[in-house]
């Protein structure tokens, strides 16, 4: 584990968020468990870093013309030894893997960058990286990854439904996938659901608290959201989460 911990409750979540991915090719990862992983890697401050979600941009790049999705994006180089933040260029998926808004370089507003330091996404990233090396077969491992961070606020009133994952089920094109539930506000449904390559049903479960999380094999399964919508129309009613990608450089 990062800074040398060796505490077997720590290795015992790890070693098994890392077994039931190699058997499932997803895992879900219950909120204390994840704190307890986030902190072994250098997490500190949550509440600090999970107020910058209500400093999101609306993405203006939804093909149906919708405004419910805020979202700021910023990639990284991880190596052996270092998270490096590189330049901030633009998101880019093919139609292949993203039927609804794929195809087109997408330039959403930066991450910040107190956000893009603070050590809650330094400790996602490493632990990211951890389980993307352990899970690599040796041969296969590049000696540095390309990690893509995305934070997402998805919306609800009355009569505008959320959709977490407007393109429905699919997968992100890259090889690792790690989804942290940062809150949830006055929304019912927001189901994450798991399909095999052949379209059958492999999970279905609800992040609901803050630190929930999910890891996924995106080589080897789809995923998606069910939509959301408000409890209560009269108030404010959202979704957030941070999603982490890793793919080979």
């Amino acid at each position: 584990m990062e800074n040398n911990s060796t505490r077997p409750g720590e290795v015992a979540v790890l070693d098994a968020v890392e077994s039931e991915t190699r058997k499932d090719h997803f895992a879900r990862i219950a909120s204390a468990q994840m704190r307890l992983l986030l902190e072994a890697f250098g997490m500190s401050d949550w509440d600090g870093f999970a107020e910058s979600w209500g400093r999101l941009g609306v993405d203006r790049y939804m093909a149906d013309g919708a405004r419910y999705r805020r979202r700021r994006y910023a990639t990284f180089s991880l190596t052996q030894d270092a998270i490096i933040r590189k330049r901030h260029q633009p998101h880019y998926q093919s139609r292949d893997y993203n039927t609804l808004n794929g195809g087109i370089e997408r330039w959403f507003e930066p991450v910040e960058k107190k956000v893009a330091s603070h050590p809650v996404m330094h400790a996602a990233l490493a632990l990211t990286r951890r389980l993307a090396m352990d899970l690599t077969p040796e041969n296969e491992r590049p000696d540095v990854w390309h990690a893509e961070v995305h934070q997402f606020r998805i919306e609800a009133q009355e009569n505008i439904t959320g959709h977490p994952t407007p393109e429905g089920l699919h997968r992100d094109g890259v090889d690792w996938v790690l989804v942290v539930m940062v809150r949830r506000e006055n929304v019912t449904s927001g189901d994450t659901t798991i399909h095999d390559l052949q379209a059958h049903v492999a999970g279905s479960f609800t992040l609901s608290a803050p630190l929930d999380a999910a890891f996924v094999d995106d080589n080897h399964v789809f995923h998606g959201v069910t939509p959301i919508q408000p409890v209560d129309p009269t108030q404010p009613a959202f979704r957030d989460v941070l999603v982490v990608t890793l793919r080979h450089q």
